[in-house]
């Protein structure tokens, strides 16, 4: 399971509570304290950096990513990546809030996407 920056883990740090899987955050740069793998995304007005922990996904492992709301898929597609670098398997994504009039779902096509409120 991992979670994305901060609000993204109160959502996936539960779930994987209860699935008794594994948390990995992936966090804005400068934040994590060990070997770091890290990605730029594309925002409306510019750019950021994600980073992950090196040995937070193992090759082959199948891993879900948990966000809070789906918006333009930026975030979403970039973490993606990030875990497919590392030889991991997105299982797919799960997001509380899809903002739908932003199209995030077209970053991501071809994964399993789901949420629980779309407007």
């Amino acid at each position: 399971m991992l979670g994305v920056e901060a609000r993204g883990f109160i959502a996936a740090a539960p779930v994987a509570y209860l699935l008794d899987a594994g948390f990995v955050p992936v966090r804005k740069a400068g934040k994590l304290p060990h070997e770091i793998e890290k990605e730029e995304y594309a925002l409306e007005y510019g750019t950021d950096l994600l980073e992950i922990h090196r040995d937070g996904v193992n090759p082959g492992e199948r891993v879900l990513i948990v966000d809070d709301v789906l918006a333009t898929g930026g975030t979403a597609a970039a973490t993606g990546r990030l875990v497919e670098r590392l030889g991991g398997v997105v299982a797919g994504f799960s997001f509380l809030i899809e903002l739908g009039f932003l199209d995030g779902r077209a970053k991501l096509e071809g994964q399993r996407v789901e949420t629980l409120i779309a407007y």
